[in-house]
């Protein structure tokens, strides 16, 4: 584990105990690192809406892709590797799957999770008309909970006697 993983886990770590006792130490620090992770993901999406494609269709030689969609793209990219980083040095530290097979695994989890993010902001945005960022906002909400589920029994499975860290 990095010192900055270490530094990020102590930290949410105090604040569990002063604040958080009820929730189980896994679920927090899950709960914590994709709630940074979240808020930053949101970030570059509004910036990269606003800003970068300025709420404007993003055309490649080969696809044309819609501001909201190319922001997710964007966002996506970034996002993924602080993602990883925090799920595997911060959150699951205690994962009984070692190395090339937890990046695969959490990539696999990931492909999933984005095609979910596509299709329901393309449900929110393109069939009911909403307003992106409360979209996403809904979709993420959908897609975490998948996520926690997925990663825990798959990406970075943990024996039920390391659960309590």
């Amino acid at each position: 584990m990095t010192a900055i993983a270490s530094f990020i886990r102590a930290v949410l770590l105090t604040i569990r105990r002063w604040f958080f006792r009820f929730i189980p130490a896994q679920s927090f620090l899950y709960m914590a690192c994709g709630g940074l992770n979240l808020v930053f993901d949101m970030a570059i999406f509004f910036v990269a809406y606003h800003y970068f494609f300025r709420a404007q269709n993003f055309k490649t030689p080969f696809f044309t892709f819609s501001p909201h969609i190319a922001s997710l793209i964007l966002a996506f990219l970034i996002s993924t590797p602080t993602g990883f980083y925090l799920s595997r040095y911060v959150v699951w530290t205690n994962s009984i799957v070692r190395g090339r097979r937890q990046v695969l695994n959490y990539l696999s989890v990931v492909a999933l999770c984005v095609a979910m993010n596509v299709g329901f902001l393309k449900f929110f945005v393109e069939i009911l008309h909403f307003y992106p960022l409360p979209s996403r906002l809904i979709t993420s909400v959908i897609v975490v909970a998948s996520s926690y589920y997925l990663q825990r029994i798959y990406a970075f499975k943990v024996h039920k006697a390391a659960e309590s860290i």
